[in-house]
């Protein structure tokens, strides 16, 4: 009798030790229920715009698709505009960030509404990390050169922006992009977040293997980190426009509508 309680409990616990090896290895699994919101967040020196490729591809499955207009003032400022489009959202949503918007997703996941967190070529630091601090420990990303200050305001030189944020896109395509760059505040030079939701909702991170913005081994370092599902494209830094089909493939993938 003792022999078969020792038996019985071993098998308990080898049940048990498996059902939580398996919810480890599913973290970054699509959801069983196909999520029907995604939020967009642009980065620096863009706006909402820079969705505009991939926006009807999401649009065209069915979505329902919120792009955000940050302020790019502060990293507080534009966490509050997340957090008022996850506001008017009717269930379940996706949160999609690009660039620095990846801070912003990372503060405002949180939200119960958030089922799951999207970067692309994103920033991901940890909670209250110093993220000019960690971009120290790779090599310096030549755009970093060409941002410029005026009355606390900063943005990327024509050339730069040319060259280190949008090099893949056509000149004219690229000067168009350049004629909206919304210029950005003094204080997120300094911002740290105060939650890191993605150590608690499922990740998935498409790196720009030809950024010249944020560098490449930092974006695989920040998704390895955060154990995210991670793609690599063949891109500069703005793969949602010389790649919006990828791009939209994976936020797919990420909702479930696209397995």
């Amino acid at each position: 009798m003792k022999l078969n309680s020792f038996v019985l409990a071993g098998f308990a616990c080898a049940t048990l030790l498996s059902a939580t090896t398996s919810s480890a290895q599913d973290s970054t699994a699509a959801p069983s229920a196909p999520i029907k919101n995604v939020v967009l967040v642009h980065g620096l020196f863009a706006d909402g715009s820079s969705w505009g490729k991939v926006i009807p591809l999401l649009q065209a499955k069915g979505l329902h698709v919120t792009a955000v207009q940050n302020p790019t003032t502060s990293l507080d400022a534009d966490v509050d505009a997340v957090k008022r489009a996850l506001a008017q959202q009717q269930g379940p949503t996706l949160l999609v960030a690009h660039s620095y918007g990846g801070m912003v997703i990372s503060q405002a996941g949180d939200d119960p509404k958030v089922a799951g967190l999207v970067y692309i070529a994103a920033r991901a630091p940890d909670a209250g990390e110093d993220y000019p601090a960690l971009t120290k420990k790779f090599p310096a990303a030549p755009a970093s050169a060409g941002l410029q200050w005026s009355d606390g305001y900063g943005a990327l030189s024509e050339q730069a922006f040319l060259k280190d944020f949008a090099g893949d896109l056509p000149t004219a395509e690229a000067e168009k992009y350049y004629a909206v760059q919304q210029p950005i505040g003094k204080a997120i030079t300094m911002a740290k977040t105060t939650v890191a939701a993605w150590h608690d909702k499922p990740t998935w991170y498409a790196v720009s293997t030809e950024d010249r913005t944020i560098n490449t081994d930092l974006e695989r370092f920040m998704a390895n980190r955060m154990h995210a599902h991670t793609i690599e494209l063949k891109s500069s830094h703005v793969s949602l426009l010389s790649h919006p089909t990828e791009v939209a493939n994976l936020i797919l993938e990420a909702t479930g509508e696209q397995k």
